[in-house]
C-alpha cells in the first residue's frame, strides 16, 4: 500500500506557493501571523471547500477529529473556530483575489488550444452576472433593496476550458452593464452577452478598442434597415440586416452601422434578435456563439451547487469576499490538476472523488483515473439506477 502523502496535500502541491507568498508579501497584515499563517488559513478554507463544511463550527469539529494528520495536510496551526474567524475578517482578501488571478493565468494557457462548440480563432468570452442572496440583518454592508441584502459576482469567461477570466464581486445594488467600465476590452475577442447589457455608449468603446461583441437586441430597439443579405432560412437565421440605430440618443451613442441577425430557436420554439458589430462570420455562426453563452450560467449554478458561496463562514465584506475568492481558486485548482494529470471526467465527478478521500494515500493520478475507469464500466442492467 502506498505510505505517501494525503490526497489533500498532493492536490496543493499543484500550487505555487511562491506566487502566494508572493500575494501576501504584498499586502502586510496587523492581525498575528506567527501563531497561524496565512497559508493555514488558505489551506483550511480550501479544505472546507472541497468537503462541504457548513460553518466554522463544522470545519473546527473535523479537522480536530483528524488532529493526528493535520501536519500531513500541510497545516501546521492549532485549529480554532474564533482564530479562523478573525483571520477571514482581519485578513485582505486582495492576497486571495491576486491568488486566484494567478492561478486562472495558468490554466487559461493550459486550455487555449482546447475547442468549443463554435470552430473560432479568436479568444470568445461570455460575460454575466449572478446574485447571491444575504440576510440584511446579517449583512448590512450589502444592502440590496430595502428588505435584503446581497452580492453580485460579475464574471468574465472564457469559453476554451470556462475558465473564468475576469471576476469582480460587488454589493447587490451595482447594475450589471457598469461591469464594462472595468472591463479592459482585447482587441479580436468576443464578448457575449445577455440583453441586460445593452449600452451603446459602452458598446461603442468595445467597438473602438477592436473588439467584437454579440449581444440580444430588445424588442423596443429603434432603427432602419440599411440593407438585407442572403440568408438560408433551413438554417433557422430568418433575416440577416445591416442596421443603423435612429433614436435620438442611441444614435450618437452608436453612430456606425451594427448588424442584426434573427434567428429561429426551433428546440425552444422561440424568435431570438442579435446585434453584432462582426460583419465577417456567417450569420449562423453568430447565432451558434449566443448559444455558448449558456456556458457562464451553468458556471454560477456549478459553483453555487458544488461549492460553499451560498452560506458564508463570516459576516464581514471582507470575510465574504475571502470565501468567495477561495473557492474561485479550488475551482480553478481543480481545472489545473484535470488538465495536468490528463483526466477526461468532468469537474463535478472529480470533486465529489476528492471530498471523500482527502484523507487516503493513494497517489492522485492513480486515485482519479481509476475512479474514472469504474465511472466509464458498463452497469450490471439488473441493478436498479438510483437517478433514473
Amino acid at each position: 500500500m502506498h505510505s505517501g502523502k494525503l490526497v489533500f496535500a498532493q492536490l496543493m502541491e499543484h500550487l505555487p506557493l511562491h506566487t502566494f507568498r508572493r500575494c501576501v508579501r504584498r499586502y502586510p497584515a496587523k492581525y498575528p501571523t506567527k501563531t497561524f499563517s496565512h497559508l493555514d488559513q488558505f489551506l483550511i478554507m480550501a479544505f472546507a471547500q472541497l468537503t462541504y463544511r457548513e460553518s466554522l463550527r463544522d470545519i473546527e469539529t473535523c479537522l480536530r477529529a483528524h488532529q493526528t494528520k493535520l501536519y500531513h495536510l500541510g497545516i501546521r496551526s492549532h485549529v480554532a473556530k474564533s482564530t479562523l474567524a478573525d483571520a477571514n475578517e482581519q485578513r485582505d482578501w486582495h492576497i486571495y483575489a491576486d491568488f486566484a488571478m494567478s492561478l486562472i493565468q495558468t490554466a487559461r494557457k493550459l486550455y487555449e488550444d482546447d475547442c468549443f462548440a463554435v470552430e473560432l480563432d479568436q479568444t470568445a468570452y461570455a460575460l454575466d452576472t449572478t446574485t447571491i442572496d444575504l440576510c440584511l440583518a446579517v449583512f448590512p454592508w450589502a444592502r440590496f433593496r430595502s428588505t435584503k441584502a446581497a452580492v453580485k459576482l460579475h464574471t468574465l469567461l472564457d469559453l476554451r476550458g470556462n475558465i473564468p477570466s475576469f471576476i469582480h464581486i460587488s454589493d447587490g445594488k451595482m447594475h450589471e452593464v457598469n461591469v464594462l467600465d472595468i472591463l479592459i476590452p482585447e482587441a479580436g475577442s468576443f464578448y457575449i452577452m445577455d440583453r441586460g447589457f445593452i449600452d451603446f455608449a459602452r458598446l461603442f468603446i468595445l467597438h473602438q478598442a477592436q473588439a467584437f461583441f454579440v449581444i440580444r437586441a430588445k424588442s423596443n430597439l429603434a432603427f432602419h434597415r440599411v440593407y438585407s443579405h442572403a440568408v438560408d432560412k433551413s438554417t433557422g437565421v430568418r433575416c440577416d440586416q445591416t442596421i443603423a440605430l435612429t433614436g435620438y440618443t442611441i444614435s450618437r451613442n452608436y453612430p456606425q452601422h451594427l448588424r442584426r441577425i434573427k434567428f429561429y430557436d426551433a428546440e425552444h420554439d422561440k424568435h431570438l434578435v442579435f446585434l453584432t458589430n462582426n460583419f465577417d462570420l456567417p450569420a449562423l455562426v453568430i447565432a451558434q456563439l449566443y448559444r455558448c453563452r449558456w456556458q457562464v450560467e451553468l458556471f454560477f449554478k456549478w459553483i453555487k451547487q458544488h461549492l460553499r458561496i451560498k452560506a458564508f463562514y463570516g459576516t464581514t465584506e471582507n470575510a465574504v469576499k475571502t470565501q468567495i475568492w477561495i473557492a474561485i481558486t479550488v475551482y480553478v485548482l481543480v481545472a489545473i490538476v484535470k488538465k495536468q494529470l490528463k483526466i477526461k471526467a468532468s469537474l463535478y465527478t472529480i470533486l465529489q472523488i476528492l471530498s471523500l478521500t482527502l484523507f487516503e494515500k493513494t497517489p492522485l493520478d492513480q486515485l482519479l483515473k481509476e475512479m474514472e475507469q469504474n465511472l466509464t464500466m458498463p452497469q450490471n442492467t439488473k441493478q436498479l439506477n438510483l437517478f433514473g
